[in-house]
């Protein structure tokens, strides 16, 4: 089939969802073409690794300006500031112009960031909502339920902005979430919780199939475990994630503060790596302490995870499903996380990883493997069977199909 597909920010391997979504899609012989916007030349110059996979990239400039233009006009308006902060008129222009072409057979749209130009697609048909007659289906794939995020921030973030941020914006966010559900033929979310937050705000009547649970996966391939003439470091710790990114500032702080300590009364040879693009200063302050490593950008993550003893992930609070977790499973490497990180999964804690509830729970848990080579072994195993298992991309990709066909099907009659 010929897919249109749209997303706010470039589709790369930070932003694995749309990226995977585009080359297993792609390789199952369907016929996409991308429209995205990309905020430097360095991540332009990252569209070539999808020109393969891609019939036609449209890609436009989007200056951090020009979103900060976008959220000021909003602030009077019952828009959410993500709903405004990726707007391009040049971008949407393009959409209007493609989805009147007739060369597509579905719409894909990505984030709350990205639904405002799912509903120019439905306006360039003539209508407001995939509820009246149109030729040209769109998919909006919500990702996580930004409203339910913003709760969980708004109480816990450390980054005091960002708190008045979320606050200022949760209301406006769960009304427009809510209308969202209906406007479009088929909602996509990475959790079953995100579905349940998603269905919580829509309209009394919404069909229950109206939101479809499409889990994130991982490249078993890329993210493999390390070869025997690697060897992981001793006592070494990695967190893993795009360090500006308010949840992951939030986690990594906490963790630090709270059960480290903890951690380094007990092993005084503990390390601590924080991996991930753009750390926040919080972040990179940390570093001052020798027994913390903060990369900054690294080209190559998995290094750092085929060298580590183990992963933790301490998630203080977050929405869908959590790569870092997976991607740690699927190198061998066995994860500590917390409750909130495998709500979403459908893991056997103490099997599969080791969910541990509070700083002193975390540190034992961590301490206890640092002391079991055995257990790290045996747990880092059956989380690669996991993955294995469960989230490979290729299977999420002919469920998409699966979504993709439904809505053409439906759309098809309702136009007869």
């Amino acid at each position: 089939m010929k897919i249109l597909f749209v997303v706010p920010y470039v589709p790369d391997l930070i932003r694995v969802r749309p990226y995977n979504l585009i080359t297993h899609l792609a390789g199952r012989g369907n016929e996409i073409t991308l429209v995205t916007l990309y905020s430097s030349e360095d991540e332009k110059a990252e569209l070539a690794q999808l020109k393969e996979a891609c019939a036609a990239i449209h890609a436009f400039p989007l200056t951090r300006s020009r979103s900060l233009l976008n959220s000021l006009l909003a602030l009077p308006s019952a828009l959410p500031l993500q709903s405004v902060y990726c707007w391009q008129p040049a971008m949407a222009a393009e959409l209007r112009q493609l989805a009147g072409s007739c060369r597509f057979d579905v719409v894909h749209v990505e984030h709350l960031r990205g639904a405002r130009f799912g509903l120019e697609v439905l306006a360039a048909q003539g209508v407001q909502s995939a509820r009246e007659r149109h030729p040209l289906p769109v998919v909006w794939d919500s990702v996580d339920c930004i409203s339910m995020l913003f709760k969980q921030a708004a109480h816990h973030s450390k980054r005091r902005f960002f708190r008045w941020v979320t606050r200022f914006d949760l209301r406006r966010t769960s009304r427009y979430e809510g209308r969202l559900v209906n406007q479009f033929d088929k909602v996509l979310v990475t959790s079953k919780n995100d579905r349940t937050a998603l269905m919580s705000l829509a309209p009394l009547g919404t069909p229950e199939d109206q939101v479809v649970v499409l889990p994130n996966g991982v490249d078993v391939d890329y993210f493999a475990p390390p070869q025997q003439t690697t060897a992981r470091e001793d006592a070494t710790l990695v967190i893993s994630g795009k360090m500006s990114y308010h949840a992951n500032v939030t986690m990594s702080l906490k963790f630090v503060e709270e059960t480290m300590p903890i951690i380094w009364q007990r092993k005084k040879d503990a390390r601590l790596v924080l991996v991930g693009k753009d750390p926040a200063p919080e972040l990179r302050g940390l570093a001052k302490n020798p027994a913390i490593e903060v990369t900054g950008t690294v080209e190559d993550i998995r290094p750092y995870l085929h060298r580590a003893t183990l992963a933790v992930a301490p998630i203080t609070y977050g929405a869908g499903i959590q790569n870092k977790v997976l991607e740690a499973m699927a190198c061998g490497l066995p994860v500590v996380t917390s409750p909130q990180a495998v709500s979403a999964l459908a893991v056997t804690p103490g099997q599969d990883l080791i969910v541990a509830n509070g700083p002193e729970d975390f540190a034992n848990a961590v301490v206890a493997l640092l002391d079991d080579p055995a257990l790290r072994s045996r747990i880092g195993q059956a989380g690669r069977r996991y993955v294995e298992k469960q989230h490979l991309w290729a299977n999420i990709a002919a469920r998409l199909e699966e979504v993709y066909d439904e809505v053409i099907q439906g759309s098809r009659l309702t136009n007869e």
